[in-house]
């Protein structure tokens, strides 16, 4: 599942991408209280920020936490209009120290942890990876009760 969206200001200035959950994120599903079968029955109610990139020539201050406010405010409606589905959390990994997160951080994602450096792709924990910064952000107030339920 992805969605994507393009602000369009006479010429385009930002990609931001929307996928499905991560299988398993330790932080993540600590901060939710999730069990196994309670995560594997509702991790379609989770979608990934997977992309968001602001162009190199757009120079506006304080433009991405403000995307990210506007396209929080629709996110749930047109997923749930395009998937059928209603999420109430979204996630998204910041690598360090490449990125300090300063604009999920300016638009209220919560900081629940870092990753293991493991991939998507590595079932057999070889391959090494980037650690990243954990970002989360309700998007209903009784999310908890949703994802555990």
């Amino acid at each position: 599942m992805e969605s994507q969206s393009a602000v369009d200001c006479g010429e385009r200035a930002a990609c931001v991408l929307f996928a499905g959950a991560a299988w398993k994120v330790k932080a993540r599903d600590e901060f939710i209280g999730w069990r196994p079968e309670q995560r594997a029955r509702q991790l379609g109610l989770i979608v990934n920020n997977s992309r968001f990139l602001i162009l190199a020539h757009v120079r506006v201050p304080h433009l991405a936490s403000h995307l990210l406010a506007l396209i929080l405010r629709r996110l749930r409606s047109d997923w749930q209009r395009k998937y059928n589905l209603l999420p109430c959390l979204a996630e998204t990994f910041v690598e360090r120290p490449r990125f300090r997160g300063t604009c999920y951080r300016a638009a209220n994602w919560l900081l629940v942890g870092q990753s293991c450096g493991r991939s998507r792709h590595d079932r057999h924990h070889r391959r090494q990876v980037p650690i990243k910064d954990i970002y989360l952000y309700p998007l209903c107030s009784d999310f908890k009760k949703r994802l555990c339920a």
